[in-house]
Order: C-alpha cells, then structure tokens, then sequence
C-alpha cells in the first residue's frame, strides 16, 4: 500500500497528525478541498490565543495557578450531563487536555520556536460562584505571531517531509466517502476540484473536473467544523438559547462547512453534542471583508454598557467578557438577534481588541515598533478603521445624537433616549464612592487588581456620561458564529466510535470535528484558548496512536491503550 496514513484536512489538528506520522518515519497523504492558500485552516486567522497552566508568563504577573484550580473551571464551564453517552470519552479527554496545558504543552511548543506576548489575558471572567462558569485567573497565552506563529512550525515540518518524499500533500481534492473494507475504514474517494488561484479566506469555486480514490492503513479525519454552514447551525440549535438567530455573520472562511461530518456518519463513526456551539455575541461586520459574511470579534474589557435591542440593560453576570453563552442566550431571549455597546472614547482605546491575525498586525508581524504604538492616545489603529469605516460603529458627542444614530442604523426605532438615559445615569452615580451595588462597577475595580488588566485592558473607571471622558460610542453587536463543540465520538486514542461504542478500525479523527477530542472536550461552554489547543493536542495523539498502531502492524483491535501526552 502505498500510504501509511491519509490525513483528512490541512488545518492545525491537520497538520499536526501529519507531522507526528512523519516524525515516526509513516509516509502520509494530505487531502483538503481548499487550494494551497488555505494550508492552515482557520487557525491562520486567529488571535493565537493558548491555554495554559501555572506557566512562567502567569507567574511573572503574580498569577498562582494550578492543576487542581484549572480543572475546577474546566468542571464549572463544561457542565458535564451526559456522562453514561455523550460526555464518556469528553470529560476524558477533557482531564487529559487540561493536564497537558499544565504540563509538557509549554515546553512542547517553545521547543518548536514558539513564544508568547509577556501579558496573560483573561477571558471568560464567569460571574458565578467558585465551582461556576469562567477562569478564576488570566490563562489566556498569546502567541507571538498569532495564527500564523501557530501554523507557522507545523507548515514548515510538513513542506519538509513533501520535498523528502515522506508527505504527499493534495489540495483541491474533496473527500466524498470513505472506503470500507472488512469492517474496517481502508481509504478515502472523492471529487478534484478546478484549480483555484484565489486567496487565503476567500471562498473558492466547487467545479469537479474529475475524481479520486487512494487507500491506507488508516484514515485520520481533521475536517474542521460547521462554522460557515449557516443551515446546519441552525439545525443543530438548541431551544435553550432561545430561536436560531435569523442574521448571523460568520467568522470562519467558507469551507468550514461541515461536509466531513455527516460523510463520516455514513461510515459508521457517530456523532455526540450536536447541539453543543459556541458563537459569539460581539460581533461586527468586516468594512473590507475577505469570505462571505465575514464579522470580526470585538475582544472587550469589563467597561462597556450592555444593552439589547430595545435598550434594557444586561444583568450580571452578562457583563463584557465574562459568559459568552450566557450573554448569547440571554441576547436570543429578548426576540432579536443583535445587541449594543454604549462606551467612551476612553474605553474603547484601552478595552477594544479585535480578534484575529490580520486585525493585530503588530503581534502577528511580531513588530515591538507596531506594538508600542498601542501606547499613545487614542484607539489602536485597527479599531480606528471600524470606527471610521464600519457599519456598526456610531461616533457622538451627545446622548440623544447617539441614540438617533443607534435608531437609524436598525431602522427599526426601538431605543428611547430617557430610558437608555436613566439606566447610564444611574450607573454614573455609582462611581462617587469607592463601594457600589453595581456588579459591573464591581467587576471592572476587581480586574484592575490584576497588573495585567490595569496596564493595556481595562480603563480607569469613569462616568460614561461625563464629555471630559471623549465622544460617545456606540457599536451593534451581532452573532457571529463560530466553533463547533460536539463532534464525532473518540476515545482517548483518538479513534473513531460506532454506535455500539466500539472503536471503527482503521478510522480517527481530531480538531473541531471530533469537538476537539472525544466528541466534546469543551461540554456546553469554553475557557477560551483551548481551540487551537484543543487542536494541537488532538492532532498530536491522532498520529502519535496510528504511528503506534502502524507500528504494532494491528489497526483493528478494540483495547484502549493510554498514551502518554
């Protein structure tokens, strides 16, 4: 047989399955349907975020962090109640993840070049109790280099191996089916796609000119998830968020559609969580957009006033950053799908980040210049742009003129300038004293305990209404959506399950299409940073267990050996 191993999608869980084969001497053939600009996947595009635990970076900012404390948010955030089916081999995969990020993941990473901004990041501040939802401490790890300085060492690996011989890689070729032979999964078919010259994240064309099938020793699928599938997120939606959101924008490129998901059904594998999603709630139209939809992440700070689309004001803990699916259901529970900052000028200079390589082109340049520029007055430049240019942003220098800015923009006049009014002005008052019955106000004094936070995150608490704080902004917060969190069933293996709960020989999968590791290593809501990990990780024991299958000379048997991570 001529390949050892096909892998399935050239994303980050892609790229790293091939490499750990490649390193174990496994000849390997990439597949993906997406021309060679695309190698990467969604990866390339992200903020670089990683979760890690009791880390050097944490340490150096006085953050005490362990093991035992990352689990326990790890527990509170996934919600784990499906243990007997679902949530078997999630919560297992979730221990072993979460072990990892305070163990060999650091060390793995810089040994292939990687390195990480100094400042740790908090995301998902939760708002509950103890054991709830959130991170009690900043986890968040940003790589030097975004998404691409993810990618970048993989990449390089993998081009590596195609010049030696070891790695064949395929772009342009859409898997369709799986092979099976004798109970066992034997290769792949599929449709070549036209060559395609356009670039990276923009959508390409689907005219087959013609078809393929190879076989191998094992088929590891790395497919990515349903992100860009407007239909199938809406399928998949689950009543407890309220109606699927008529108008999304999509923060994923256009061939993250899912397609491997129901192709590997068919074969057997099945399919746990699909109501298990993660969509954010800040999300705004790209001015100079790339894909389809595309929307960009606002990052936000503690500071900024929530309020829904007809000016009520969010309670806690639906407060900026601190319950993504907490702010998301409460946002489809109000009977519209979208929702509004109201902020200052001195806000938005310290509290606004985008999400994504191409919108923090001082970090993905790795540019100290660019960097410090994020220090002088005003916004950083990339904000500044979606504030002159994007649809969603509305610059005032009075309440009322915001407010008629906030009605015309919908067109729907659903805010009332006294009742928004109020709502601000009694949050105003709150700010003479040092003490307040204000939860936000509370928050945002608490996140500037953290060194981090005080210096680039959070601005000094002030009165919004007072104008010596600057004009008045005011930004229309869309859904955009984004991960899938359920996903085909694996063990710790990484192999694929039937129904029965057996392993399919022969068949793996890992990334988002396996909800990053056993079918939903996340549970109902996320950390934040443990995407590309999850990713990362997944990807690494997909190829180290078919390397060590391979190398036993079995693919068919049904134990479930622990690996050492």
């Amino acid at each position: 047989m001529k390949y050892d191993c096909i892998v399935v999608g050239a994303g980050l869980a892609g790229l790293v399955a091939t490499t750990e084969l490649a390193d174990a001497g496994k000849k390997v053939l990439l597949l993906d349907q997406e021309p060679e600009s695309a190698l990467g996947g969604q990866a390339w595009w992200s903020f670089g975020g990683l979760f890690l635990v009791d880390s050097p970076e944490q340490r150096r900012m006085g953050i005490k962090d362990s093991l035992d404390l990352a689990w326990q948010d790890w527990l509170g955030t996934a919600g784990f109640d499906r243990e007997e089916d679902e949530d078997y081999w999630g919560k297992k995969w979730a221990r072993a993840y979460v072990e990892f990020a305070a163990g060999e993941k650091r060390d793995w990473l810089r040994s292939l070049g990687i390195r990480f901004f100094p400042v740790v990041g908090w995301a998902e501040r939760g708002g509950y109790l103890a054991d709830g939802h959130g991170n009690s401490v900043p986890r968040f790890h940003i790589v030097w280099g975004t998404g691409p300085g993810v990618v970048s060492p993989f990449e390089k690996k993998v081009r590596e191996y195609i010049n030696n011989g070891l790695v064949e890689y395929l772009p342009r070729h859409q898997v369709d089916s799986l092979i099976q032979e004798v109970n066992r999964v034997a290769g792949v078919r599929g449709s070549i796609l036209e060559p395609s010259d356009v670039a990276r994240g923009e959508e390409s064309s689907r005219k087959i000119i013609g078809e393929f099938s190879y076989e191998a020793e094992a088929v590891i699928v790395a497919s990515g998830g349903i992100g860009a599938n407007f239909e199938l997120i809406r399928k998949n939606w689950p009543s407890r968020l309220g109606v699927p959101p008529k108008n999304m924008i999509s923060g994923v490129p256009a061939h993250v559609d899912g397609r491997m998901l129901a192709i590997t059904e068919q074969a057997g594998g099945q399919i746990v969580n699909r109501d298990r999603m993660w969509h954010y709630t800040e999300g705004i139209k790209n001015w100079n957009p790339i894909w389809p939809a595309h929307g960009i992440r606002i990052l936000p700070g503690p500071s900024s006033i929530w309020l829904d689309a007809v000016g009520n004001r969010f309670g806690a803990p639906n407060f900026p950053g601190f319950d993504t699916l907490g702010t998301l259901e409460a946002i489809m529970k109000s009977g519209y799908d979208y929702s509004w900052y109201i902020l200052t000028e001195k806000i938005i200079e310290k509290e606004f980040a985008l999400s994504g390589s191409e919108q923090n082109p001082d970090l993905t340049e790795k540019s100290i210049r660019k960097l410090l520029s994020r220090i002088l007055p005003g916004p950083p430049a990339p904000v500044k742009a979606f504030m002159d240019k994007g649809e969603d942003f509305i610059v005032a220098n009075s309440l009322s003129e915001l407010v008629k800015g906030m009605n015309e923009l919908t067109g729907e006049n659903l805010l009332h300038l006294e009742k928004i009014e109020e709502q601000i002005a009694a949050r105003d008052r709150e700010m003479e004293n040092k003490f307040t019955k204000d939860l936000q106000i509370t928050a945002l004094r608490g996140a500037r305990h953290y060194r981090g936070d005080k210096l680039i995150r959070v601005a000094s608490p002030h009165k919004i209404l007072d104008p010596q704080n600057g004009p008045l902004i005011a930004v229309r917060l869309n859904i955009l959506s984004r991960k899938t969190l359920g996903g085909l069933q694996t063990d710790l293996s990484a192999r694929v399950l039937g129904d029965n709960g057996q392993p399919i020989p022969g068949l793996y999968a890992a990334g988002e299409v396996a909800g990053f590791g056993g079918g939903g290593a996340h549970g109902y809501r996320a950390l934040e940073g443990t995407f590309l990990g999850g990713c990362l990780f997944s990807g690494r024991v997909a190829g180290r267990s078919v390397a060590e299958e391979l190398g036993k000379g079995i693919v068919t048997v049904n134990t479930n050996p622990v690996l050492e991570y």
